[in-house]
């Protein structure tokens, strides 16, 4: 339980942030009638317009101009955005075409994929329940192709690009706000480019548009950003540990809004596989919790989660 105010204001932060995320299939369920790539164009367009606001309120120029200076993490910034983009797109296209379950598994398999791509890439040691998890995770994905014929496709994109975009988010020395501004305006030309030679459609001219229509496409951008920033204030103030424990909050809401209000149906192989992940979750979340607790007797630091 949190002990001081700043902590109690971390798990607000954390459980709003968390929150949006699971519930942000809603939205962009009522907009299920525009397609997926319009409004992912929308997404980085209005993005862009209100990070900007957000930096300039919070004075972060000079941290955006410090990371112009240096082509290398430009390029990197590239290669972020790239994966940005693709696991933003697919996600609304996850959600739009009845795909919500697979994309609820994916952001449940993520936290797994992160501790295994720090044992590959940042050297970390993967401990024996965390390896247990792991493996346990990786048998779901087995038994459903060898059982039922079919390969989680939608989940693994999800959670692959989510993985590979933090785990190079993590090695660069780049705040949150700045990068994610800088993400979006790499992806604003495409976004741009599209928006003026794509096809007409219903929902491509605004003056045609009913005026709820326009606002929710607008406000893709507070959407995207909003919940960001509660995660970035909430790490500022939690424990890594801590704040994990909150990160399956967003697929849990997925998967009851998949279940029970959009009628997606959690048939045997996904009941297989899921359950595998469920108890991967379970014995990760056990260790973790464990890891915690030895940390606080032996009075050892957390580690931090770069922000």
């Amino acid at each position: 339980m949190p002990t001081n105010p700043e902590q109690r204001k971390g798990v607000i932060l954390a459980c709003m942030a968390f929150f949006m995320w699971g519930l942000a299939p809603i939205y962009f369920k009522l907009l299920q009638h525009i397609s997926a790539f319009e409004i992912l164009m929308h997404r980085v367009v209005w993005s862009v317009l209100f990070i900007v606001i957000i930096v300039a309120v919070m004075k972060q120029w000079h941290k955006v101009q410090h990371v112009l200076k240096h082509p290398k993490l430009i390029a990197m910034l590239v290669i972020t955005a790239t994966l940005l983009g693709f696991n933003w797109g697919l996600f609304i296209w996850a959600v739009n075409n009845d795909h919500m379950l697979d994309a609820s598994l994916g952001y449940y398999i993520n936290p797994l994929l992160n501790v295994l791509l720090g044992m590959l890439f940042l050297s970390e040691k993967l401990r024996k329940w965390q390896a247990l998890a792991v493996g346990l995770a990786l048998c779901g994905v087995v038994i459903q192709v060898i059982s039922f014929g079919s390969f989680p496709v939608v989940a693994l994109s999800l959670a692959g690009s989510f993985a590979v975009y933090g785990l190079l988010r993590k090695k660069l020395p780049i705040e949150s706000l700045p990068g994610l501004l800088l993400e979006a305006l790499i992806l604003l030309p495409v976004a741009l480019v599209y928006w003026w030679l794509m096809a007409p459609s219903n929902s491509s001219d605004f003056v045609a548009n009913d005026w709820h229509t326009n606002v929710l496409l607008i406000s893709a951008g507070v959407i995207t950003t909003l919940p960001l920033l509660c995660f970035t204030g909430a790490a500022k103030r939690l424990q890594y540990t801590t704040l994990g424990f909150f990160q399956y909050i967003g697929p849990s809401l997925m998967f009851v809004l998949a279940v029970v209000f959009y009628g997606e149906v959690f048939s045997a192989e996904r009941i297989v596989t899921f359950a595998c992940i469920w108890s991967a979750l379970a014995i990760f979340s056990w260790d973790s919790y464990r890891q915690s607790q030895k940390r606080k007797r032996e009075n050892i630091p957390a580690p931090t989660k770069p922000v």
